[in-house]
């Protein structure tokens, strides 16, 4: 039977698998570590023979954007971790049911325990991550440990052996740190590394940012995502008030850098059009393909070859434009035949006409301002509205502002991902989208359960740390976006007077299934360490009395569902599939995806339940060593599934 890993691939392996098949001589095998299976290495002087006839001295000058500790950042986002999302079914919301995530904990180890099972799957990305001020945060990564003992450290400030809030893992990045732009560089480099292995071959990353690491923020993406990839720098207008404390200029925008995984895959952006946007168009000839509005016919730069004469029905010469026509002259004769160009009625022109119904929307502008894309003002007045008057969070962002991101960028079946998650702002976004436009889009929110400040509103309220808020906005939000839903089909069942289309109780399933209220749940999975014991990972450092005392693999203090949230990302499984927990023989079995995974946990496992499961002949099948009744079921196992499912991939753990 085949074992389970316990932990994330390393990034390395896959890195070194694409080089294995474009240069397979380049590649060697060496022997695996702790008795595992041997590994595929680099040999890196064959592939410098391969790439270049020239090797490139590394005192040599070239163009490159470095900083201190630079290749260790780089070398933290490819390193695996074996840690684990563990469920919280008590603080979700519709834990059974939903497709959205809420996950605790420090996003580079959350990003890495993804990266196993939403590898190029993740549409669209946007984050909001520390500005780097001054008085902001920076996560307090110290490249100086073994990343090991960094990660424990890091669990270990967050929360203590009872699970209480301790100390934050964040440190307050002043200007007068020597290592002001170098720590927040580290803090986002290997973070963003990881993200670009999640998003989709057609997918999309908008970072907010200010002045502070524009520039810096900016050469970090185009080295990881190519600068041929970059999109945008869209600028948000995020307030109309003028700032009489700046001492040269008053500062009313920020940044979105916006950039593509392969811009070529990407499709075109538009907004929906509204009245505004069709003003301009109408049918004084009563052309019969609808309104229209008139076009350019002119050259943008002078080309001679488009510089020609036009004959007008009464014989009329029309010279063209200084740098001609904007169409070569066969093109102007095919759409003068076609009534797309028409003469102005005393024959000294053309026009050319741009129908509507041409139109596949309206291209955004990189400038974003005004009541349509909201301001921060906006924003802090929608979360104390949503918290019954408590300023519970001071630098939200507008939920318009990632609405328009998600119609542009978002497709309605697509799974979004904030790392950097605050106050929740863009699930409250991708619930209202989805509530807008039928969409199923779905939302992962990562966010580090930071501390708030003693004397805020937020812990007067009752809210220990940001993830509490965040969570408890999405059930307000959503709670709020279902009623307006409601009463939508209200409105339409009066001025249509469909009386019979629902009952007046908000409870109706009927009056839900009518309105189409969107998922507003979600799954809270909190980061911790695996759930197994050391001798899982390093049975060799682990003697006879060490093995004999410790009877069992997995801690003393994990259930059989946060089993199966290890289990999941392992076999490719998204944390957000359908669970079912049903008895079989007696036994408490996890079903996923129907049976595409089915998992038990329970003791005392014996031939009969194998046998019953094996033929429900699901695609995996897990369970554990010590689950096993006897060593007849494990020695038994193999032929049971050869028999009656020899296509189900069964592993232990």
């Amino acid at each position: 039977m085949d074992k389970l890993r316990m932990s994330s691939r390393s990034a390395v392996d896959g890195n070194v698998a694409k080089i294995a098949a474009l240069f397979p001589y380049c590649v060697t095998e060496v022997k695996g570590k702790y008795n595992t299976p041997p590994r595929l290495k680099i040999d890196f002087d064959k592939l410098k023979e391969e790439l270049s006839d020239e090797i490139i001295d590394s005192s040599e000058e070239r163009y490159q954007f470095t900083w201190p500790d630079k290749r260790a950042a780089s070398r933290l986002a490819n390193t695996p971790t074996d840690m684990t999302l563990r469920p919280d079914v008590d603080a979700s919301k519709d834990f059974w049911n939903t497709e959205n995530l809420y996950i605790e904990g420090d996003n580079l180890d959350v990003l890495k325990v993804l990266r196993e099972n939403y590898l190029g799957k993740i549409k669209m990305i946007y984050i909001d991550p520390p500005y780097n001020t001054g008085n902001d945060f920076v996560y307090n990564d110290d490249f100086a440990q073994d990343y090991a003992d960094w990660r424990r450290d890091a669990i270990n400030r967050v929360r203590d052996e009872e699970g209480n809030l301790t100390a934050d893992p964040m440190q307050r990045n002043t200007e007068s740190n020597g290592r002001f732009h170098t720590d927040w560089l580290n803090m986002i480099y290997p973070r963003l590394k990881v993200a670009r292995d999640l998003l989709s071959d057609d997918g999309v990353i908008f970072i907010s940012i200010d002045d502070n690491e524009v520039e810096n923020l900016k050469k970090i993406c185009s080295e990881i995502f190519g600068e041929n990839n970059f999109i945008s720098d869209i600028i948000w207008k995020h307030t109309q008030q003028s700032k009489n404390d700046e001492r040269h200029f008053s500062r009313q925008y920020n940044h979105t850098l916006c950039f593509s995984k392969y811009k070529n895959n990407l499709h075109e952006f538009y907004f929906q059009r509204t009245e505004e946007d069709n003003v301009n168009y109408s049918n004084p000839d009563n052309d019969p393909k609808g309104l229209w509005r008139s076009g350019d016919v002119r050259s943008p730069n002078y080309r001679k070859t488009l510089c020609f004469n036009i004959v007008a029905p009464n014989g009329n010469i029309i010279p063209p434009p200084a740098n001609g026509w904007r169409w070569s002259e066969e093109s102007v004769s095919e759409k003068i035949a076609s009534g797309e160009i028409i003469f102005k009625k005393d024959n000294t022109g053309i026009i050319r006409k741009i129908y509507l119904s041409d139109q596949k929307g309206r291209t955004p502008e990189n400038l974003w301002e005004g009541q349509k894309y909201g301001t921060t003002r906006q924003a802090a007045s929608v979360i104390k509205e949503l918290f019954d008057g408590i300023q519970v969070f001071d630098t939200p962002k507008p939920y318009e502002l990632v609405a328009k991101m998600l119609e542009i960028a978002s497709t309605q079946s697509s799974t979004i991902l904030d790392f950097f998650s605050g106050s929740a702002t863009t699930a409250h976004a991708v619930m209202k989208l989805n509530a807008e436009d039928g969409g199923k889009r779905k939302f992962i929110m990562v966010q580090l359960p930071e501390v708030t400040d003693e004397k805020s509103e937020a812990r007067k309220a009752g809210y220990e740390n940001i993830c509490q808020i965040g969570e408890e906005r999405i059930r307000r939000a959503g709670e709020q976006i279902c009623r307006d839903a409601i009463n939508r089909v209200r409105e339409d069942k009066e001025n249509t007077n469909q009386s019979d289309l629902f009952d007046d109780s908000d409870n109706s399933a009927r009056t839900r299934r009518i309105a189409s209220l969107p998922d507003v749940g979600f799954r809270v999975l909190k980061l911790d360490s695996s759930n197994m014991e050391d001798v899982f990972y390093t049975p060799e450092d682990f003697n006879e009395s060490d093995l004999f005392k410790s009877v069992d693999n997995v801690k003393s203090d994990r259930t059989p569902l946060d089993l199966l949230f290890q289990v999941m990302p392992e076999l490719g499984i998204e944390l957000s599939a359908k669970i079912e927990e049903k008895e079989v023989n007696g036994k408490k079995v996890f079903f996923v995806d129907g049976t595409y995974l089915v998992a038990t946990f329970d003791t005392d496992v014996n031939e009969s339940t194998v046998t019953e499961i094996a033929k429900m002949k699901p695609q995996y099948f897990v369970m554990r060593d010590a689950s096993a009744a006897n060593d007849n079921v494990l020695d038994n196992f193999e032929q049971i599934f050869k028999h009656y499912s020899p296509d189900t991939i069964h592993k232990v753990l």
